[in-house]
């Protein structure tokens, strides 16, 4: 199936919304704040994203993604930053943040197994 539009726009990848009144909602952001990602996709799944956990009123652990620049530095950067991440989407188990490990597991999912 062809794309409908074969233009090089690729407005589609962000924006920031001026008139928000929570912006800036995350700090420390360096380049164009992108809006697109204002509930992050990966809230679900296993991410790299500096988070903290906290339990919520009903006793369920959850994520704190407020320290997570991510999705959120330059419209092309966290455009690429999601898609990359949602290809093969690991679910998250309530784990403690830890970078390393999470791109560890995103990368032993897309190497092959050994044949031999």
């Amino acid at each position: 199936m062809e794309p409908k539009d074969k233009s090089s726009d690729r407005g589609y990848e962000g924006f920031t919304n001026t008139a928000c009144p929570f912006l800036p909602c995350h700090r420390n952001v360096r380049h164009t704040f992108n809006c697109l990602f204002c509930y992050c996709p990966l809230i679900a799944y296993v991410c790299p994203g500096p988070y903290r956990l906290f339990t919520d009123k009903h006793g369920l652990v959850r994520k704190d993604c407020t320290a997570c620049t991510l999705p959120h530095e330059g419209y092309h950067a966290s455009w690429q930053f999601i898609q990359t991440w949602l290809e093969r989407p690991i679910p998250w188990d309530g784990r403690p943040a830890d970078p390393r490990a999470a791109n560890a597991e995103r990368l032993a999912q897309h190497t092959p197994p050994d044949r031999n």
